[in-house]
């Protein structure tokens, strides 16, 4: 599984005003790491969206560490990886971005048109230089590796230049993750761009979405289920303190590696026979090779055949960022429990 580089938070510094990024902050930054003749004008935007009303603000968010006072909403903003793009879309905040980076699975289609309207700035996580070009005043990051610090691209570096940065909560050395997670995160991106209310929306409908499957499979049995990430001589898994596990549980199924005391981890093969899973979940991200080719893999191992999600081809693929926290957790209880229970959908 791409995780990033996660990295035990340092203790929260003293909370600072953000400021928008001056033009000799960003020719600064920019003359340390680019070679003579590259770099951006360094002109200050006087067209940037207007951002919503200051209303409720200043505003302190702790974060990963990071303690960070917004005097009003940030108003250019670059999302790296996309479950951080999703959730700035799904709160209509189209207006305040100005590029993402690393879109790893197909986009909610309620979300794809708005988000073909967003610039790419780079396939994988785009560098500092090219962030900076963009004129953000807040980076939003999903990963730990979006602020890789042997990358040049570390909060710290984003502050020294005037840029705030905000770090997904799974990423802030969690030992457990839940759904709760992902409604903490809307919540505290509505505060930061102030528009709670849209916030409070947003999590009520995600959470009838989830009473809506949970209803549907309600005193259905649980059905075993392997989660399967990548990884051949080994099967990397969700264990249970990972958000997959809650997922499996609210669509009506039981992870059966629920027992493995981590996020994610390796378990052999032999192990997996062991727990005879009836339906297997694949998880489908960019540059892990296709769901459809981790398929035909499992298929074609032997001491798989007489597991019961093989010999009966039971496969639910769930995009990765569908298990992420953000929004589209929600989404994916009601896909998997189509899956594991479909006669309770007809």
């Amino acid at each position: 599984m791409y995780d990033g580089t996660t990295r035990s938070p340092s203790p929260a510094p003293p909370a600072r005003r953000r400021r928008a990024p001056r033009a000799a902050a960003l020719a600064l930054a920019l003359s340390a790491t680019l070679s003579a003749g590259c770099g951006t004008s360094g002109d200050t935007r006087d067209d940037r969206p207007a951002a919503s009303s200051a209303t409720g603000f200043p505003v302190t968010i702790d974060n990963c560490g990071t303690r960070t006072t917004y005097d009003k909403p940030p108003s250019r903003v670059v999302t790296i990886h996309q479950h951080p793009a999703e959730l700035m879309l799904a709160l209509g905040l189209k207006d305040r971005m100005v590029g993402t980076a690393f879109p790893d699975s197909a986009v909610l289609p309620e979300l794809r048109e708005d988000f073909e309207a967003v610039p790419e700035l780079a396939e994988r996580e785009p560098s500092f230089e090219t962030v900076l070009e963009a004129e953000p005043d807040f980076v939003y990051g999903g990963y730990g590796s979006a602020f890789a610090e042997n990358e040049g691209r570390s909060r710290a570096a984003f502050a020294d230049v005037g840029i705030d940065t905000y770090l997904n909560r799974e990423y802030c050395g969690r030992k457990q993750v839940s759904m709760k997670d992902t409604y903490d995160e809307i919540r505290t991106i509505g505060r930061i761009f102030g528009v709670p209310e849209r916030a409070d929306r947003l999590v009520t409908d995600l959470q009838a979405r989830v009473r809506s499957a949970t209803d549907a499979v309600r005193d259905a049995p649980a059905v075993p289920v392997f989660v399967y990430d990548s990884g051949d001589k080994a099967a990397f898994t969700a264990g249970g303190k990972s958000l997959g596990t809650e997922i499996i549980r609210l669509a009506g199924g039981r992870n059966v590696f629920a027992d493995l005391d981590e996020v994610f981890g390796e378990v052999s093969w032999e192990q997996v026979v062991a727990r005879n899973p009836e339906v297997i979940a694949v998880y489908d991200y960019a540059g892990a090779g296709s769901a459809e080719r981790k398929k035909e893999f499992l298929l074609d191992q032997p001491a798989l055949a007489d597991v019961p999600a093989i010999k009966n081809k039971r496969f639910v693929v769930l995009p990765l960022t569908a298990t992420l926290v953000g929004v589209r957790p929600p989404h994916a209880v009601q896909d998997l429990a189509r899956g594991l229970h479909p006669r309770r959908f007809r």
